[in-house]
């Protein structure tokens, strides 16, 4: 894999920025649910790092579960629209609060499914977090009640999101130049 230096474009969202609005989400999440249980659904992998910063600033009872989906494949930078549960929750989640925590909205169609799909369940509540949203890219309607950021239609990575399973260790959000990105073989 290339550094990615090779083929950044620029850091949309710096790691202090990203910390001071995380920190921020975790108030407002806190306040929403004073007095009440939460259940926090982490989107494996994006979503790993974010869901466990966000957790930190709660000040409310909660407890986590994660699932995990797929609609990329390696060396592929556009979803392929088909949604597949590699991993399913261990919690059964009728009549709960549940915040399903999500790295990145784009098209909608992967929030969507998993909505839809939570939504049978019959949980108390069902909000959505994500840390970028792409309202640009919007393909299928999907509500999103606390967002991160929003961010331009660019290729991003960083803070959890990848590019084929490398670079979710950096502490802050970047988009790649695609031109200079090359493909895995």
């Amino acid at each position: 894999m290339q550094d990615y230096r090779e083929f950044i474009d620029e850091v949309l969202v710096d790691e202090k920025t990203i910390a001071n609005r995380v920190a921020e989400l975790g108030e407002k999440i806190s306040h929403d649910y004073a007095g009440q249980e939460l259940l926090v659904v982490c989107l494996l992998r994006g979503g790993l790092t974010f869901t466990a910063d966000l957790t930190r600033h709660f000040t409310i009872p909660h407890t986590l579960d994660c699932m995990s989906l797929s609609s990329y494949g390696v060396g592929n930078y556009a979803s392929s629209g088909n949604v597949r549960v590699n991993l399913d929750l261990m919690t059964n989640i009728e009549g709960l609060n549940v915040l399903l925590v999500e790295d990145i909205v784009d098209s909608g169609r992967t929030l969507a499914h998993v909505l839809q799909m939570l939504k049978t369940r019959e949980p108390k509540s069902l909000k959505v977090c994500v840390l970028l949203d792409k309202k640009y890219r919007r393909e299928v309607p999907v509500e999103v009640d606390y967002v991160g950021f929003d961010v331009p239609d660019r290729y991003v990575f960083g803070y959890g999101i990848d590019v084929d399973e490398h670079y979710r260790h950096l502490p802050f959000i970047a988009s790649a130049d695609m031109k200079k990105l090359k493909k895995a073989p």
